[in-house]
């Protein structure tokens, strides 16, 4: 029963995407082209709400569902990881025409070939995981 509130906020997830549209490449491909402001609306608002909702959990020292204190940490300084990361998670996600999260959206739908992507995703989270050690952090 517990499983169950998790998949029903991944099916309402995955209907707000699917319905704004988020998951066309097509609107992924007007953002990278910087022909459309859509998807950027919805980036922002995405991060607005992020932004709100870490400063409710800071400012009311919220606990988590165990009733732990939830304790968000600092990001480290320095940019250039953000900058290489960000450029990689772009790349990826222009050439594939999909975030990860639309992913199983995508499959849910019926778009059979996303199973490459997904296959591409988890093949590249093995080797991050493989490698994580050896990279400069």
């Amino acid at each position: 029963m517990n499983v169950l509130k998790y998949l029903l906020v991944g099916f309402v997830f995955g209907i707000v995407l699917t319905k704004s549209e988020a998951v066309s490449w097509y609107r992924i491909y007007e953002m990278f082209q910087f022909q459309s402001f859509h998807m950027y609306g919805i980036i922002a608002v995405a991060i607005l709400t992020g932004v709100i909702g870490i400063q409710i959990i800071k400012r009311n020292k919220l606990k988590d569902v165990k009733g732990q204190p939830i304790e968000i940490q600092d990001k480290e300084k320095g940019s250039s990881r953000y900058l290489i990361g960000g450029l990689f998670f772009g790349l990826g996600w222009a050439l594939v025409g999909s975030c990860p999260g639309p992913i199983f959206i995508l499959i849910g739908a019926g778009f059979w070939s996303v199973l490459l992507v997904l296959f591409g995703a988890l093949l590249g989270t093995f080797i991050y995981g493989v490698l994580k050690d050896k990279l400069p952090h």
